[in-house]
């Protein structure tokens, strides 16, 4: 899963960042309403965790563009904004959830994984190809009858691919799942995790498009 967090608050940032990053989430953190915008027009995200105060645009105009636009991206306002207006406001505005400031970081990551799962409800959570079949919801890979165990970053790596069976994602793109914007990337770390998953599933199972990146064929 990779997200996009939008706080201006490096602090609470910060926290967020970590407690996403130990829980094997990917996180871009931009700290203001116009730097979302371009990371919008860049970048793929699985959710949207948005804060409402922010400088140069206000959190529920951010999130009004999005909707007015189509983009049906999961998200949860995250927030000191705690009256009844404001949430009625913010969900209104196109929000899924709203959670108040101060949280703990346990509901936080459940609800966001909530929303993820039940965007992913809407399709079938499952990718097969001949005897290898992945669950995006379980995590649980199985490959000739046996159930393999995966790191984390080799399962953001595979979840970034099945989750768009057919289409091209870059090193660079994978690099992102595997570390967000501020990350330390290391720099065979793609090809060092595409060739452990090729060990376990096969060295048909994820295409190398020369040139281009990687894809898991579209069934």
């Amino acid at each position: 899963m990779k997200v996009l967090l939008i706080e201006d608050d490096v602090m609470i940032g910060e926290d967020i960042q970590i407690a996403l990053h130990d829980e094997g989430i990917a996180v871009d953190w931009a700290r203001d309403g116009k730097t979302c915008e371009s990371a919008f027009k860049s970048h793929a995200y699985d959710a949207l965790l948005l804060d409402l105060g922010l400088p140069y645009k206000d959190g529920i105009k951010v999130l009004q563009s999005l909707r007015a636009r189509g983009d049906k991206i999961p998200v949860l306002i995250i927030t000191a904004r705690d009256t009844l207006a404001d949430r009625v406001n913010g969900l209104n505005s196109g929000a899924d959830d709203y959670l108040v400031k101060p949280f703990e970081f346990e509901e936080l990551i459940a609800r966001l994984r909530a929303l993820v799962r039940r965007v992913r409800d809407l399709a079938d959570p499952s990718y097969r190809k001949g005897d290898i079949s992945v669950d995006l919801h379980t995590h649980q890979v199985v490959a000739h009858g046996k159930e393999l165990s995966l790191s984390g970053r080799e399962w953001a790596i595979l979840d970034a691919l099945i989750s768009r069976p057919g289409t091209i994602l870059s090193r660079a793109q994978l690099e992102k799942r595997l570390y967000g914007w501020s990350g330390v990337v290391e720099s065979n770390a793609v090809e060092v995790y595409i060739h452990s998953l090729r060990k376990k599933l096969g060295q048909d199972f994820i295409v190398n498009v020369r040139g281009l990146g990687y894809k898991v064929e579209k069934l």
